[in-house]
């Protein structure tokens, strides 16, 4: 079937996405925990980026230098920039003191304040889509970081109290606002540094964060203990932040650690609803001692796990797979990745991943999941109208907003994804309708891909793999 006809289809398949969207409002409690942060948002041109490193007298040989992948200083602000726009990627590196952020502040600036944190990100968007009570856990929530949650009395988080209250009229007047940098760029955007000239392919951004409390993952206690009380139900609880965690912190306490003192919590809110789906989201984690261990500890025990095509690689590194990591990164597409999903399927044993890539949304379960491959697509469907609103409006911070996307086209480059895994499980499994219908199963597996819609000159990018991996479990009803 050509693209065009396939587009007439998916424009059908998606015609569920109002019908979804409703049934998030029938959900019985979220919890959305732990990292809420204040992003400030600034977007740059390659010009702009040329004249800094002009005006300071950066050194050009060491900003297109491979190294790690950490800010010591302004410089590495600058390698770390370079490096996500001449490749279209993101990514976030860590600034390790506070010299460096003192520098962003005064020099780079921002645009804009904006939500930040994947669990600050996703509790928005879920409040925003009518689930109610959504819960959100901020390690440090000062008003300005209190005015960034919505305006919704469905949304809560704890007060200086210790009791729970609406969380944008919060005011914990001891807190620190925690600050992250994210630095946009454009697609067909052009620099040049040591006399190479770069051409981004694709719009992006990279993030530049310095947070103390989220470094080391600082669970509010008083947050802890209201969630383990006996009245609260939930049916999700959506875990993120731990991204930031490195082996060793400067007084010898282990990064790991921190990772056991989540769980201890998690499992006590789990008593609450054992039937409670819990989520992992996966982020950009550079440290791979904590990064292998997240997989072996983390995403082992979650119902549902949730990573973008680069730490999907990033997964396959830690996990050894050398060959296929090579290919991943030197081929980025759909079957590759789908590859890389089997991998860490049968190295986690976890009922539920699922990949969110540049045009195309992939979910690999278990046979007989609880939640159905129609299910899953139609959440899926809904999320990728409602990531499409985020892109192409700016914001998604009134319900009526949520559908701007529904009558819009899948796109070419989605269907292409999508027909490449078709035939790829053609070659494996046998004869499948996954181009047509997104959904493919056998005795053992589930499998659910569906195109997406682009938006080619998008207003932000910043939280889209939150909003995608959350309104796709949360609205699969």
């Amino acid at each position: 079937m050509l693209n065009e006809e396939l587009k007439s289809t998916w424009l059908e398949n998606y015609k569920t996405a109002p019908d979804q969207l409703k049934k998030m409002s029938e959900v019985n409690g979220l919890i959305s925990a732990f990292n809420a942060n204040i992003d400030a948002v600034i977007k740059v041109s390659g010009k702009k980026i040329e004249q800094l490193i002009s005006k300071f007298n950066f050194n050009e040989k060491v900003i297109l230098e491979r190294a790690e992948k950490n800010i010591k200083t302004a410089d590495d602000v600058f390698r770390g920039f370079v490096h996500c726009f001449k490749s279209g990627i993101a990514e976030e590196w860590l600034i390790q003191n506070v010299e460096t952020f003192n520098w962003l502040n005064d020099h780079l600036g921002y645009d804009k304040m904006q939500m930040g944190g994947q669990g600050g990100i996703v509790a928005n968007v879920m409040a925003v889509c009518n689930v109610s009570p959504v819960y959100v856990h901020g390690a440090s929530i000062p008003k300005e970081q209190a005015s960034l949650f919505l305006d919704l009395p469905n949304l809560q988080s704890v007060g200086n109290d210790g009791k729970l209250k609406k969380a944008n009229e919060i005011s914990r007047e001891n807190n620190t606002p925690l600050i992250h940098w994210i630095i946009e760029f454009d697609k067909g955007d052009q620099m040049s540094i040591n006399g190479e000239t770069f051409t981004c392919p694709k719009s992006n951004r990279f993030i530049a964060t310095y947070d103390p409390l989220n470094f080391r993952l600082q669970i509010d206690e008083d947050f802890a203990k209201a969630m383990s009380n006996p009245e609260i139900k939930n049916e999700y609880i959506i875990l993120s932040g731990y991204q930031m965690l490195t082996e060793t912190f400067s007084d010898g306490t282990k990064g790991t650690d921190r990772i056991e003192a989540s769980k201890a919590i998690i499992k006590k809110w789990k008593e609450n609803n054992q039937n409670a789906i819990l989520h992992f989201e996966i982020a950009s984690t550079q440290d791979k001692v904590i990064r292998k261990y997240l997989l072996d500890n983390l995403a082992k025990v979650s119902d549902s796990v949730g990573f973008n095509e680069r730490e999907l690689i990033d997964l396959l590194e830690v996990m050894g797979e050398v060959e296929l990591t090579k290919a991943c990164e030197e081929k980025t597409n759909s079957v590759n990745l789908f590859k890389g999903m089997q991998k860490v399927f049968e190295y986690s044993n976890c009922h539920r991943l699922q990949l969110h890539m540049f045009g195309l949304y992939v979910t690999l379960q278990k046979k007989g999941y609880k939640i159905s491959p129609e299910q899953n697509r139609n959440g899926m469907q809904l999320a990728a109208v409602i990531a499409a609103a985020k892109a192409g409006t700016g914001a998604i911070d009134t319900h009526e907003v949520l559908l701007w996307a529904k009558d819009k086209e899948v796109s070419d480059i989605g269907l292409n994804e999508l027909n490449e895994l078709s035939n790829y499980l053609k070659d494996v499994f046998g004869p499948n309708s996954l181009s047509e219908t997104g959904m493919f199963e056998n005795n053992e597996l589930e499998i659910i891909a569906i195109p997406t819609i682009i938006i080619d000159k998008p207003i932000t990018l910043v939280g889209m793999g939150d909003t995608i991996s959350s309104v796709s479990l949360v609205a699969a009803r």
